[in-house]
Parts: C-alpha cells; sequence; structure tokens
C-alpha cells in the first residue's frame, strides 16, 4: 500500500498518496479543475498555488503541477492574479533610462525586501531583475528573467505594488526588438512561412495518425 498524506482543500481534509504533485491529488479527491491548470508540466504557469503546513506561520508559493504534496498541506490555487498590464505599442517605443518610468513607475518604489524572490517558483532572482530595469539595463533584466513563466506569485508578495512579470516583458520585448542582433536566417524564415512555403507540407504533417507523429518527433533532427 503507497503511503497517504493529508492535505487541506478549502479547509476540508483529504487522505491523498504521497507521491502525487498538487494538482494531481486535487483530481484524486474528486475536483475537477476548470481554473488554474494548464500544461502540466511547469512551462504555463497557470497553476500559481499557495500553501501553508500546519503549525507553521510561514506562507509557502509554488506552481501545483510541479509540487509533490506534503503532509497536513493547507492548499489555495490562484487561478488568476490580477496584474497590472501597461498598454503600448512597441514599435513607439525606444530604449532609453526613462521608458520604464513612464510605463511601471511603481518598479521605483521597491524596498528591496527579496520577497519576490522568496516567493518565485522558477527560484529567478526577480528583486535583481527589476534593479535591472531600475537602471535601464534591458538586456540584463531580459536575460534574468528570461524563464519566468507568468504565474504571478512575485506579485502577490510585493508591498510596492510591482507586477515583475509585465516588467520582465517589457526588457525582454525592447531587448528582442531594439538590441539584439538581428537574425537573418530567422528573418528569411519568416518570409517564406508568409509566402506559404510550408502550407502544403503542414497539411500533409496534420493529417498522419498519432503514432507517425510521435515517430517523427522521437526521430527528428536535433540542432547542438
Amino acid at each position: 500500500m503507497e503511503k497517504m498524506v493529508n492535505v487541506y482543500f478549502y479547509g476540508k481534509r483529504y487522505s491523498v498518496p504521497e507521491s502525487l504533485t498538487v494538482i494531481a491529488a486535487w483530481e484524486y479527491a474528486g475536483y475537477t479543475l476548470k481554473r488554474g491548470v494548464g500544461c502540466r508540466h511547469g512551462f504555463c504557469g497557470a497553476c500559481a498555488t499557495i500553501y501553508r503546513i500546519k503549525g507553521s506561520n510561514e506562507l509557502h508559493t509554488c506552481l501545483a503541477c510541479q509540487k509533490q504534496v506534503e503532509d497536513n498541506m493547507y492548499i489555495a490555487s490562484i487561478p488568476f492574479y490580477p496584474q497590472d498590464k501597461r498598454i503600448y505599442n512597441i514599435n513607439d517605443l525606444k530604449v532609453s533610462d526613462n521608458v520604464m518610468m513612464e510605463l511601471y513607475p511603481e518598479i521605483y518604489s521597491c524596498i528591496g525586501c527579496n520577497a519576490c524572490t522568496k516567493a518565485c517558483p522558477q527560484s529567478l532572482n526577480v528583486m535583481q531583475y527589476i534593479a535591472y530595469a531600475q537602471r535601464g539595463e534591458f538586456e540584463k533584466c531580459a536575460e534574468e528573467s528570461f524563464d519566468c513563466v507568468m504565474c504571478g506569485c512575485c506579485s502577490t508578495r510585493c508591498p510596492a505594488g510591482i507586477s515583475h512579470p509585465y516588467v520582465g516583458l517589457l526588457a525582454r520585448r525592447l531587448t528582442g526588438k531594439y538590441i539584439a542582433p538581428k537574425s537573418k536566417h530567422l528573418e528569411k524564415r519568416v518570409e517564406e512561412i508568409a509566402e506559404g512555403k510550408f502550407d502544403e507540407p503542414m497539411k500533409e504533417m496534420a493529417s498522419l495518425p498519432t503514432e507517425k507523429l510521435e515517430e517523427l518527433y522521437n526521430n527528428r533532427e536535433i540542432e547542438k
């Protein structure tokens, strides 16, 4: 028999196998998840979750598809966190020191508490990339925030009300649009796609049975 642990969903106790992830335990308990669930592999950031272990006053954050259940976990899902995304046209922006001040002035109210970094389930140095954004070092900010999955856990703990994922996203967009070197082979491939060069091959691939697609995927040529 597999070892069972007690977890609490919406304050109600359930006994679930200890090998399950939080999402799998939720479903094992009989819930049908329609919000707060996505790719199930840690890439989409949809399953941001807050939990506390009984007897401890410390709040923890995680992605529910990645975190294995622990005994006496009190779990709360964050199916959507209302971050403040500013509207802009990337073509109208310029790489200047005041672009962040104009769009996300709250980053200059950061008190350096590092709660955002502690909350990040991806182990990103969130406070550091906000510091890069403050100084206009967009390329460094883009690199530091590259693995962000936009889950919003960092923003839930921020006393300054910063929407960290959108600050990082702006830095990556500015870097890709204005700072990073142009990729000639990428531009050529985009032109070929627009011209319809791959329409027929895509239709042919879409008509293949699942077994054949799996075979092609498993034997694909991968650049190293």
